[in-house]
């Protein structure tokens, strides 16, 4: 029986917590949190919504929960070991030297939201670098006995999913070679990187966006990157670009452009400043399955923080794949029940 308590984001909101031992990566005793909206008088229904973060992240997006929970969903988000609500004093943020790692957390996630769905379908849905790191092991989780359809999953949705390392080929692939050779020797090893905050003030309210979180667990400049997480990185692309096979049909969301910048203009809040959108259609095929990719005319990196127009299209999106998405799953239990 699952116990869960008062999460800080108020009302309707709960979290527990999955003690995880000893980290593997030698930072002390590890945990996961797994974070629900359950609104007073509402009880469970047979669908849900698992959601992952990205890097420098965890889950604050009040807005995004009630939307799902608007459209007949449960919802859930997990943080993962040593970030946001699951971070310890003196870990690493998000430094993990291997993606499967996070297998237990996720397997773990997975298990409790179907327990209280008494077995219904899961819809997992992921940001930036969580929307690799959950292709990755459902490719894993679709190799086991049932796959994904035993596991209860029914669609994947990607928000602006970190499919490749941003750059030209050849300095990507010179940069994994030193990456692959320093991480595996210095994991704990930072990158110099020049101190960027223009996102996170596209964001924040106290600098001028409209959101609201707590700066400790997401920094405006963002956390530092070591050379052991960043090759766990390269090798989860690798393994993307490569062919996956997750099972179920997949929406991805992006941005239309890409504007990188060391300072903030005008294009700074209708453009994605992380990650490269080229990158993330071009590798959107590697998912295996169906594949819905579908660009957002000035959506930011996270396209559901976007501006309000933006941020309504990419709902609007949302909303008709699923319509599609339950007419698909509909029309696959006639087809069986006929054969």
């Amino acid at each position: 029986m699952t116990t869960w308590a008062p999460d800080l984001l108020g009302d309707g909101y709960e979290q527990t917590t999955l003690a995880l031992g000893e980290d593997p990566d030698g930072e002390g005793d590890i945990a996961a949190t797994l974070v629900r909206y359950q609104p007073a008088g509402s009880t469970p229904r047979r669908k849900a919504v698992l959601y992952v973060h990205g890097f420098t992240d965890y889950f604050f997006q009040k807005h995004v929960a009630e939307h799902f929970h608007d459209q007949g969903y449960d919802f859930f988000a997990l943080d993962l070991r040593k970030c946001g609500r699951s971070r310890r004093p003196g870990q690493t943020p998000h430094f993990v030297t291997d993606l499967a790692l996070y297998d237990r957390e996720l397997d773990w996630a997975l298990e409790t939201i179907r327990e209280q769905s008494e077995g219904g379908s899961v819809l997992l849905t992921a940001h930036s670098t969580g929307g690799l790191i959950l292709p990755l092991w459902l490719d894993r989780v679709n190799r086991r006995p049932g796959g994904s359809a035993g596991a209860g999953v029914s669609g994947l949705i990607l928000n602006s999913p970190w499919f490749d390392l941003q750059g030209p080929w050849y300095v990507r692939n010179v940069g994994t070679v030193a990456i692959r050779t320093i991480g595996r020797v210095k994991s704990d090893l930072q990158l110099r990187q020049p101190p960027i905050d223009v996102y996170g003030r596209t964001l924040h309210r106290d600098h001028g966006g409209e959101w609201d979180y707590d700066l400790e667990w997401k920094p405006l400049r963002g956390f530092g990157v070591t050379f052991g997480w960043l090759r766990a990185i390269r090798r989860g692309q690798a393994v993307l670009h490569r062919g996956l096979d997750v099972g179920v049909p997949s929406l991805i969301l992006r941005s239309k452009a890409t504007h990188y910048s060391m300072r903030y203009t005008s294009k700074s809040e209708s453009a994605d400043l992380v990650l490269d959108v080229r990158q993330i259609a071009r590798w959107a095929g590697c998912l295996g399955d169906r594949t819905t990719i579908v660009p957002i005319e000035g959506a930011r990196h996270d396209v559901f923080l976007s501006r309000e127009v933006p941020r309504k299209l990419a709902f609007a999106e949302v909303e008709q794949w699923l319509t599609w998405l339950t007419g698909q799953g509909a029309a696959e239990n006639a087809e069986g029940q006929r054969s």
